[in-house]
């Protein structure tokens, strides 16, 4: 079963999905929860697959949310206000759902969920990536790499003998990353878990490198390292 929670902090709208999911026998309904916070303690507690996820929601924003997430599952956006489609799509989310949903337009959107899971799956097994650099497709072994640092459409895939530029954003390329191996610190960086030697104030250090923490992930990179020492 795919497993999903709901963030959303209108009950009509709760309870419009709930029913579409209840008619989607692939998806398992794990959680609803209200805001933001509530969220965020629901995926450290527990494997979520996908989240639908409101973009108005009081307190912090359903995009800023996501934003904060070092390795969000796949995020299906609901909302009632169109104008948030093109600045959704630069957080990679597998759909955007105007309300009210139709439960055939809903059903869209388990079909892409299913189709990406699938791929994800197939590729769990992989230990490199090609990605475009120099005019050519270079192969980066997941091994070897220290630490992505995001800049704006480009990345830097900063490795100990070479520092590769490619044309893809940091939600495409985490996507691409092996699960556990990654941990997003930053809006602008991921780090390679196996190299990480140090953590201190609000900074990373990998081998000779020092990143910086963001303030929106210092609590979930403590958390990561809390779990690591136990």
């Amino acid at each position: 079963m795919i497993k999903c929670i709901i963030i959303e902090d209108e009950e009509l709208a709760q309870d419009v999905i709930k029913t579409h999911l209840a008619g989607s026998p692939a998806l398992e309904l794990v959680g609803v929860y209200r805001s933001a916070p509530e969220a965020a303690r629901a995926l450290n507690a527990q494997s979520v697959d996908v989240m639908f996820l409101d973009i108005r929601l009081p307190g912090m924003s359903g995009l800023n949310f996501l934003e904060s997430l070092s390795a969000p599952p796949l995020v299906v956006l609901t909302t009632a206000y169109a104008e948030y489609a093109l600045e959704s799509y630069e957080f990679n989310v597998i759909d955007y759902l105007l309300k009210p949903i139709s439960f055939d337009r809903f059903s869209k959107a388990v079909n892409k969920i299913t189709d990406k899971l699938a791929e994800e799956n197939e590729a769990a097994g992989a230990d490199h990536i090609f990605i475009k650099a120099n005019g050519k497709f270079c192969k980066v072994n997941f091994s070897e790499i220290l630490y992505i640092e995001g800049m704006r459409d480009y990345l830097k895939i900063h490795m100990p003998q070479q520092t590769l530029m490619t044309l893809l954003t940091m939600n495409e390329f985490e996507r691409s990353l092996p699960k556990g191996r990654f941990i997003r610190i930053h809006k602008s960086y991921i780090a390679a878990v196996g190299h990480i030697s140090a953590v201190y104030g609000n900074s990373v250090e990998l081998g000779k490198e020092t990143i910086p923490i963001g303030l929106n992930y210092r609590e979930m990179v403590m958390n990561f390292i809390g779990k690591k020492t136990r």
